[in-house]
């Protein structure tokens, strides 16, 4: 005839991924020794399971991935902790290497662009047995890094 139909079929899937952003650096400077060091700040995590559960494992800088800010031979241990929920001041203790237990993100955009901004807390510290143990007019650093995994 002067006319043809065809049909095709379309199959789409994407992988399990999950996404973290809205980090940021940390300073701690003029701290009192006698105060433990707190920082808290919200970040975004965004899974695309069907639960959207993530886990965390995190890494420092220091001899074997502790946490650990240093200056050359000088170091000093700092802790991390993980809230599934943002605008927290405290949450779980992360160790270096172990993924956290679950979290369940409530966000709806990978990047956080649209919904919420922010979903979970992350809270670093130095506690005053540590730093009452750094030198005064040093300067010490370290990284931390967080490795989130769709669940």
């Amino acid at each position: 005839g002067a006319t043809s139909t065809g049909r095709v079929v379309i199959t789409a899937s994407v992988p399990n991924r999950a996404r973290i952003t809205g980090l940021s650096d940390v300073a701690v400077l003029d701290q009192d020794p006698d105060t433990a060091a707190s920082n808290a700040q919200n970040v975004c995590v965004w899974s695309n399971t069907v639960t959207k559960g993530y886990t965390v494992t995190a890494s420092g800088s220091g001899a074997g991935n502790a946490f650990t800010l240093a200056n050359g031979a000088l170091t000093v241990p700092s802790s991390a902790q993980w809230n599934g929920t943002s605008g927290q001041t405290s949450g779980s203790a992360l160790a270096t290497g172990t993924a956290s237990a679950g979290f369940n993100s409530t966000a709806t955009h990978h990047s956080c662009a649209t919904g919420v901004g922010t979903t979970s807390s992350l809270v670093v510290g130095i506690g005053t047995a540590d730093l009452g143990t750094m030198q005064s007019a040093t300067t010490y650093t370290g990284t931390l890094t967080l490795l989130v995994t769709p669940q």
